[in-house]
């Protein structure tokens, strides 16, 4: 029996659909041993592993149950030392607010070899909908929050944000949206065309598309939950008619 090699790769699994998936990441999991996947993750992926292959979720699915990241560790730890070859699958790119340079860290600091495969960002699938995250001369860049702070208050670079001639992408902010949206209106800018995309790539998408002002309203509406991603810019208005603009 070959000497087993413990090894760590913190691999992104895209926005969702399986096509979208990267050839390096396909030929990584078909070699895997063990699979720790997250809920964000398509699970049609995992069939991709080998037969043999241990496949454990360690998903936290927002404001709800969710696995410890350190058990997430520890079955990293544990699992590479016993049988190689792990796979921490995660949703869209794991190195933007997925956690995943935490885990590569601690995989290295207990000799574990590990190793980074990026994956297309959620963000970018709102493409789909015919949102440019950039257009020239209607955006001369993008901002990437996160909608909500550890300590549970609103990102201070919102309002910085704000001021730019760029799109403002916010991450796990649906819980704050009535928020976000109040200091738009606070700031004179409730009218800033916006969009708040739910399973971007996946047949079963939910988009609202208007002001920002109106946004929580708007996502009622369309019965759009969490995760979810907020776009806010132009860039939304861009080749469509924006109802009150």
């Amino acid at each position: 029996m070959a000497d087993i090699i413990p090894e760590l790769f913190v691999v992104g699994a895209g926005p969702g659909d399986p096509e979208l998936l990267t050839l390096k990441a396909y030929k990584v999991l078909q070699t895997a041993a063990v699979v720790l996947y997250d809920n964000l993750a398509n699970q049609d992926l995992l069939a991709l592993a080998p037969v043999a292959c241990e496949c454990i979720y360690v998903g936290k699915k927002p404001y709800g149950e969710y696995t410890p990241q350190e058990v997430i560790h520890e079955l990293i730890r544990e699992k590479a030392l016993a049988h190689g070859r792990v796979v921490r699958l995660k949703g869209g790119d794991p190195f933007i607010f997925g956690r995943g340079f935490e885990e590569m860290l601690f995989a290295r600091s207990h000799g574990i070899a590990a190793h980074y495969v990026p994956g297309i960002s959620s963000m970018q699938a709102v493409g789909f909908e015919d949102i440019p995250l950039t257009h020239r001369v209607v955006s001369e860049g993008i901002w990437i929050l996160t909608g909500t702070k550890k300590d549970g208050q609103l990102a201070a670079d919102l309002r910085l944000a704000m001021q730019s001639n760029s799109t403002l992408v916010i991450y796990m902010g649906m819980k704050k949206l009535p928020a976000i949206a109040a200091t738009y209106v606070q700031e004179g800018r409730g009218h800033t065309p916006a969009a708040v995309v739910q399973h971007a790539s996946l047949p079963h998408r939910k988009l609202a598309i208007g002001r920002v002002q109106d946004l929580p309203a708007l996502v009622a509406a369309q019965e759009i939950t969490y995760p979810a991603i907020i776009f806010i810019g132009d860039v939304v208005g861009v080749g469509r008619e924006i109802p009150g603009l």
